[in-house]
């Protein structure tokens, strides 16, 4: 124990190792967790709780692999229970395995809800208090940092408030370094938080207090904030907030707010800039979609689409930014489409290395608005977009242009299906009239096209598609709806998307398939 915690740090604990893989349909391999682990130590977090090494054998092997790794800024943490009822610590097995992990730390939970102690533990209240310092004590005997989760703090505290405090005072006596409050059915709200931490804090003032808040009313950030307004100076969270139900506290967006809102460092000088980074990166290896409208790291985070936000930021860029973006690693985007001003497409423009006059910007919204009202989008469709400016430049020149096509799939007799397709495409004024095949009419197609424009431009063949994302807009009319095709595409270093609508989904797909290559080989060198 200190004698005093900092008042001007905050610990980061990260538990998505451990919290965030109870999300439902998330896994984690070996190999993940150690990735993930070493990229938290780069970011500078605290603590990285690897796992549970009592519970399976894979968080066994990461303590192992752990053991052999110099970690530059954060102590990997093992995670586990306080002893079992009416047993010495000495001889309880998990508590043995916490040790044996071979971390420099090991956090514990333990019951302080009654109704836990006497309805689920089946033991006393004293015991469950003698289990708490027991444990404490074992591993600070151990040479272990301990530090203590106080499972379902709120709900013990609203029930029996004198318990609840004499469950930490067991921690404290058993010398915890920190014990954290945990709100684990995440059920609590902001304000509440804050008055009981605040009470917390004043009673331990030699103890640094911790927040493992979840997000079940939707308060997850919110709460541990509120914590550490109220002296909180140790937090517990995963990144993109992953975790059981409705997730943990998200530390992507806890970070962000104590160092930008409330003053204070919880992470090494200059570090903060990667965290948008560190979502991203964590998102990919969880394989778990990136929420783009998370606040700080999301892609939407600083999206701008009312004509009237873009116009005044034209002006005064922080006039709809609370933050400016590169702060977190992240960018500002002005968003096309038929809400969009004019305003909007002469800065689009302008992002997109395009200068453009306040007329040309008219003419080009309208050709938005009437594309989008026949389903076009050119929000994630940057690429087509920018066509669109290109296109109306009297000196533009478009590398090829699609005269006419023919696809056909079909089966004869007991054959496999087929799929054929034929184009005839202007090269240079020349008419190339070639076919191809595929596994469907769009593969075909583009084979037909690669075919006809590789000799011109054999720099197509680094033009390639990462994925195609099919959407009905109006299912009401069956079969005759209006399909939005978006395609993903990859050029060397750069991604781009582009789009294409029509009620025939081989039309829509052609759109968004030309103009991908087209746009595809102006970035490709």
């Amino acid at each position: 124990m200190s004698s005093e915690p900092d008042a001007t740090f905050v610990d980061i604990y990260d538990t998505t190792l451990r919290d965030g893989t109870q999300r439902e349909g998330l896994t984690l391999s070996l190999h993940d967790k150690l990735r993930i682990a070493e990229h938290l130590d780069d970011f500078g977090v605290a603590f990285i709780e690897g796992g549970w090494p009592g519970s399976n054998p894979k968080d066994v092997e990461f303590f192992e692999r752990a053991r052999d790794r110099e970690w530059k800024r954060s102590v990997v943490t093992a995670f586990g229970s306080t002893r079992r009822a009416n047993i010495a610590a000495d001889d309880d097995g998990q508590l043995k395995a916490l040790v044996e992990a071979g971390t420099k730390a090991c956090t514990i939970f333990g019951k302080t809800w009654n109704l836990h102690v006497t309805e689920v533990l089946r033991t006393t209240l004293e015991e469950n208090l003698r289990m708490i310092e027991d444990s404490i004590r074992f591993l600070v005997a151990s040479k272990r940092r301990a530090i203590y989760d106080a499972e379902h703090f709120f709900d013990g505290y609203r029930a029996d408030a004198s318990y609840a405090l004499e469950t930490l005072s067991a921690a404290e006596r058993g010398g915890a370094e920190a014990i954290a409050l945990c709100d684990t059915n995440g059920g609590s709200l902001p304000w509440d938080i804050e008055a009981v931490v605040r009470e917390v804090v004043a009673r331990f003032p030699k103890t640094k207090i911790g927040m493992h808040v979840h997000d079940d009313t939707g308060c997850g950030v919110a709460n541990s904030v509120a914590g550490v307004r109220a002296g909180a100076r140790h937090v517990q969270g995963t990144i993109n907030g992953y975790g059981e139900r409705c997730g943990n506290a998200n530390l992507s967006t806890i970070i962000p707010n104590i160092e930008l809102k409330l003053g204070l460092r919880c992470i090494p000088e200059g570090k903060l800039v990667h965290i948008a980074d560190l979502s991203r990166y964590v998102a990919e290896i969880a394989n778990e979609p990136m929420n783009e409208h998370t606040a700080y790291v999301g892609r939407s985070a600083f999206a701008h689409k009312g004509g009237v936000h873009v116009s005044a930021m034209q002006r005064a860029a922080t006039s709809y930014n609370h933050i400016v973006p590169s702060v977190v690693g992240n960018e500002s985007r002005v968003v096309i489409s038929e809400l969009s001003g004019r305003g909007n497409v002469v800065a689009k423009a302008q992002e997109l290395g395009v200068d453009i006059g306040a007329s040309e910007g008219a003419q080009i919204l309208e050709r938005v608005k009437t594309a989008e009202s026949k389903g076009f989008a050119y929000e994630a469709a940057e690429a087509s977009f920018a066509l669109m400016i290109a296109r109306q430049k009297p000196d533009y020149v478009a590398p090829f242009s699609l005269v006419d096509y023919q696809a056909s799939v079909g089966r004869r007799a007991d054959q496999p299906i087929y799929v054929e397709a034929t184009v005839k495409v202007s090269v240079d004024g020349h008419v190339q009239h070639t076919a191809g095949d595929g596994n469907g009419p769009v593969s075909a197609l583009d084979s037909a096209i690669r075919k006809a424009i590789g000799a011109r431009f054999p720099r197509v063949h680094d033009i390639h598609l990462s994925d195609y994302k099919v959407r009905i807009l109006d299912g009401q009319n069956g079969t005759s709806s209006t399909t939005r095709v978006l395609i993903d595409w990859q050029a060397g270093e750069v991604t781009f998307s582009t789009v294409g609508a029509s009620s025939n989904v081989i039309e829509a797909s052609l759109l968004a398939l030309v103009d991908g290559i087209e746009y595809g080989l102006s970035t490709v060198r």
